[in-house]
Formats: C-alpha cells, sequence, structure tokens
C-alpha cells in the first residue's frame, strides 16, 4: 500500500533518516507534508526535493523567506503552532512520522491521533508526558501507533502473533552510555562533549545526552507501560554493550524472544512504516561470528539516578511523568550550555519531583500547565545551584 507521510520534525534526526528511506522507496511512499521547528534553510532543501503539498515552520519569523524562497512550486507554506496540530490531522495523511523533539511534539501528535491516523511515533515523550489520554483516545479512533524507538520496535517485533496474556515480561536494552564504567566520583566532572560521544548510536543531541544519563531508559520503560500495557514491575532494564539485541520479551512458559540488528535507525523507522510487511533493504547484517560475544549486565542504580526517578514518576502516576519530562528537559539544556553540572541533571529532576503537586486528571489543560510549572522550578533550582 502506498502510504503518504507527513514528517512532524523532518530536519531532525529520524525525519531525515525517513527521507532517506523514502528516497530508495519512492514505489512505497510519498511525501505530503514537512514540518520543521526552526531550521528553515533545511526545510526549504527539502521542500524543493520531495515536493510536498504543505510545510510547516514553527518560528514564525522564518515565514516570508519560505514563502519566497517556495514560490512557483505550489506548496503551501504555513507557520506556528496551530498548523503543526492542522497539518497532523490533514485529510490527504494515511501515516504522521511523529518526530518532533520533547513536549513541542505532543499537540501534533495528538491531533493526529484524534483524526484516526497511522502514528509512526518517534516522539516517545508524548506518551511519557499523556500516556492515558493518548491511548484512551486511539482506542476510540482506531488510530494505531507504531514505535520508531528501536526498543519498542523490538518488542513490537517479538510480540507480533503472540497472546498478550503470554507476556511475562519486556526486557529493555540499553548499551549503558559513554559512562558505563565511569567511576561515581567522576561523573560530577562530566562534559557535555564527553556525554555527546555515544559508543554506538548517532543520534540528536538531547536524546544522546538521555542515553547518558539513563533517562532515556527510563522514558522508554514509561513508554513501553503504555504501548503494550504491561505493568511496571514487568518491565525490566538490562545492559548491553554491543546494542545488537534492541530488545527482550520473557513469555510464560519460560521462554525468551529477542529482536536483533545492527545499530541503525532505519531498521525500526521502515519497520514503523511498512508494518505488518516487511520490505528487502540494503541495511548491513550482524555478524554474530564477527561479533563474537554478547553480555549483559543490571544498570547501576546508584550513579544513574535518571531510571530511579522515571520508575518512581511511573508508580506515582497521574501528571509526575509530566513533571519528570520537564524538569529534565530544562536540566539537559543547561548541562549542554554548561550552566548545570552532570548529576545536576538527576537532582534538578529529583527537586521538581518533590515539589510537584500530584493530579491523575488526563487532559491537555493539566499536562500543560504541569509542564509550564516543573519548567519554571526546574529553571529555579538550576538558578539557585549557579549561586552556590
Amino acid at each position: 500500500m502506498h502510504k503518504r507521510l507527513a514528517i512532524l520534525g523532518s530536519t531532525g534526526s529520524i525525519g531525515t533518516q525517513t527521507l532517506e528511506i523514502v528516497s530508495r522507496y519512492p514505489e512505497l511512499f510519498t511525501v505530503s507534508v514537512l514540518t520543521a521547528g526552526t531550521n528553515s534553510d533545511l526545510l526549504m532543501e527539502q521542500a524543493r526535493r520531495y515536493r510536498p503539498s504543505k510545510i510547516v515552520i514553527g518560528s514564525e519569523t522564518h515565514y516570508k523567506k519560505l514563502k519566497d524562497g517556495l514560490a512557483g512550486l505550489g506548496i503551501e507554506v504555513l507557520a506556528g503552532q496551530e498548523a503543526f496540530e492542522s497539518v497532523a490531522a490533514s485529510e490527504n495523511i494515511d501515516t504522521v512520522v511523529a518526530a518532533m523533539v520533547g513536549f513541542a511534539g505532543l499537540r501534533p501528535t495528538a491531533a493526529a491521533v484524534a483524526a484516526g491516523k497511522e502514528v509512526a511515533l518517534a516522539n516517545k515523550e508524548t506518551l511519557v508526558v499523556a500516556g492515558e489520554m493518548i491511548t484512551r483516545t486511539a482506542a476510540k479512533t482506531g488510530s494505531r501507533l507504531l514505535p520508531i524507538d528501536s526498543e519498542h520496535s523490538a518488542i513490537m517485533q517479538c510480540i507480533n502473533g503472540e497472546p498478550h496474556s503470554s507476556v511475562e515480561k519486556i526486557i529493555l536494552t540499553a548499551s549503558g552510555g559513554p559512562f558505563r564504567n565511569t567511576p561515581a566520583e567522576k561523573m560530577a566532572m562530566v562534559t557535555p562533549e564527553e556525554a555527546l560521544r555515544h559508543p554506538n548510536w548517532s543520534m540528536g543531541n538531547k536524546i544522546t545526552i538521555d542515553s547518558a544519563t539513563l533517562m532515556n531508559k527510563g522514558l522508554e520503560v514509561i513508554e513501553a507501560h503504555w504501548l503494550f500495557s504491561i505493568p511496571a514491575e514487568n518491565i525490566d532494564v538490562l545492559i548491553h554493550p554491543q546494542s545488537i539485541i534492541h530488545s527482550l520479551v520473557q513469555f510464560t512458559d519460560g521462554s525468551l524472544k529477542a529482536q536483533m540488528g545492527v545499530p541503525d535507525m532505519k531498521l525500526p523507522i521502515i519497520y514503523a512504516l511498512t508494518y505488518p510487511d516487511r520490505v528487502t533493504t540494503d541495511l548491513p547484517r550482524p555478524s554474530l561470528a564477527e561479533i563474537g560475544s554478547l553480555t549483559f549486565e543490571k544498570p547501576d542504580m546508584l550513579r544513574f539516578r535518571s531510571l530511579t526517578l522515571a520508575r518512581a514518576a511511573l508508580r506515582a502516576g497521574g501528571n509526575m511523568p509530566c513533571a519528570l519530562n520537564a524538569a529534565n528537559e530544562v536540566a539537559v539544556a543547561a548541562f549542554l550550555k554548561n550552566q548545570l553540572g552532570f548529576n545536576g541533571i538527576a537532582g534538578t529532576v529529583e527537586y521538581v519531583l518533590e515539589k510537584t503537586k500530584y493530579n491523575n486528571e488526563a487532559s491537555m489543560e493539566v499536562y500543560e500547565e504541569t509542564d509550564s510549572r516543573s519548567r519554571g522550578l526546574a529553571t529555579e533550582f538550576i538558578s539557585k545551584t549557579q549561586k552556590q
């Protein structure tokens, strides 16, 4: 089936890789919508190449440049946050690739789900912040959520064709990031440059820092809970430095299924876009003989407190995962600007969770209020930390 795609966040890592896949399989995909936050130059270049019917730029200051630069090509140029939601629900779209980073991707993804669209989900924050609301809406509209995260794609592949009642546990794997073996006393001195050197994956800055703190894995635990209706206590995390096994499922008879592949995001993107089919790819094949061995270890929950905090937020429920996500986004941004130490990321999140008033109402209004207040608390904490 030929699919018309809306790629939300087309200039980011997932967005650009999705466009590479479109170029490789023109018989399968057409680009109908492209969106970006501020990268107007790359968005214009993409629009000229793929000729979507619409593009959206989040920053309205870039609107005129895009409008003039694309004049005569029949491409409608839109700007502003409301335009993201509008195009995500467009009638001429079959699949929405939700690749916007962070909380900003929530409203457009929610609009796509409300419109009953198939959603290839790379924006994990959507389910972290609003998992109850999104899954409830999807059940009503028939929207299908297909994960692009390699770990959740692996789980989906492992449970495909299996009865849900037979799933005993899911096990998310993590590389351990660049500081897997770094002594605890040296963690406070970690620099952004060191934290951005992921040993296996090439990703955007925010997710790379999240991988270094293991917050990424904590967010994935929350996402997996909503995607697969699995209780939090039945979701484990295992360090697997080779990043060949992307995740595992343990069944009630004691057997394990693992999905394996090279660490390349194009594989889960293609799987989500073509599900339930598989297409022939020219991606590298893992050679187990060359790899030699696959190793596993438990995560150090004391050194990587972000994973512990994420689990605590999921257990608390309500708006607490939203507060966790907001605090982490602010803290990571501050760390990348050298305004906060590496250990201060978890410290900021912990402070915000302690100060957040619990609310179990699953509504956009509650999530947005919690997000705003949590960002203010995080900024306040970071400012105090700098003055000490």
